[in-house]
């Protein structure tokens, strides 16, 4: 097993690095968003030389420490490699929360996970624009800062708030989102949002703020380090339909675990 200090230590300061790099693009009014699509038309899924450059400098970083260790990006990096082999995989988001970059909001995030042979060792979270740090480690904890976090103990959804994310078809899968979201407010719950960082809407679960998290559409790196840190903080994830969450593209249900049960059984009702 590789040094966990080490690792985190890694975590960290190619975070650090990454975040430093995305507030200079973040305040560059000359910031050119691109759409992922090369055809662009219905698709809303932009990439910037600031994801590229900040996911070029973690892979550098982490590199240099563990030059052996396999790494999968959102933006290309490692992209053929076997997640299901790879004893020692690290999942990187430069820059989760894209759209919130391109428009100033100052709600995106850096996202980095260590897993061993399939399981979530580390997860290092960083809202740069608010010096925000989410960390969480296997069995030692989830942490906001230096203090150590839980989640709600809210037992019914009429306690709770809820958060949602959308992905970036506009069809039917927004229909069937759009169709949870209403059955939820059939239950009483306090409110829902959606603030377009998956990463962060994982830890807010987590730091007890949302009773549960739920988006019919995420890739590995948007949930790698998330997931963990609402793990340690006591909660429950999986895919919408209760089943283990898979290193691919997945739908995704995060809760304090209380209500995993009472939510999944929307989400699987409209599951698209």
């Amino acid at each position: 097993m590789t040094d966990l200090m080490l690792v985190i230590e890694t975590a960290k300061d190619a975070a650090r690095l990454a975040g430093a790099n995305l507030l200079k693009y973040f305040v560059d009014d000359e910031l050119v968003m691109r759409n992922k699509s090369e055809s662009g038309g219905g698709t809303f899924d932009l990439v910037s030389d600031a994801d590229l450059s900040s996911e070029r400098i973690i892979g550098e970083r982490i590199r240099a420490t563990f030059p052996k260790h396999e790494l999968l990006g959102e933006e290309g990096l490692g992209r053929d490699v076997d997640v299901d082999a790879a004893e020692h995989l690290w999942i990187i988001d430069p820059l989760d929360g894209t759209n919130n970059f391109a428009h100033r909001l100052p709600h995106f995030a850096v996202s980095i996970a260590y897993y061993h042979r399939g399981v979530a060792v580390v997860g290092v979270i960083h809202n740069p624009a608010t010096d925000q740090w989410f960390t969480a480690t296997r069995g030692g904890g989830a942490f906001a800062g230096d203090k150590r976090v839980s989640v709600s103990a809210d037992r019914t959804l009429s306690k709770a708030m809820l958060a949602c994310g959308f992905y970036y078809d506009r069809g039917h899968m927004m229909r069937k989102t759009l169709a949870t979201i209403e059955e939820f407010f059939s239950h009483e719950i306090h409110g829902i949002r959606r603030f377009g960082t998956a990463s962060l809407d994982l830890c807010m679960v987590g730091c007890g703020q949302f009773g549960g998290y739920f988006e019919y559409m995420l890739s590995p790196w948007d949930f790698a380090a998330g997931r963990l840190f609402v793990e340690e903080a006591g909660g429950r994830v999986t895919n919408a339909f209760g089943g283990p969450l898979p290193l691919t593209a997945s739908s995704l249900l995060a809760t304090n675990g209380h209500l995993h049960e009472w939510m999944l059984a929307v989400t699987t009702r409209n599951h698209p």
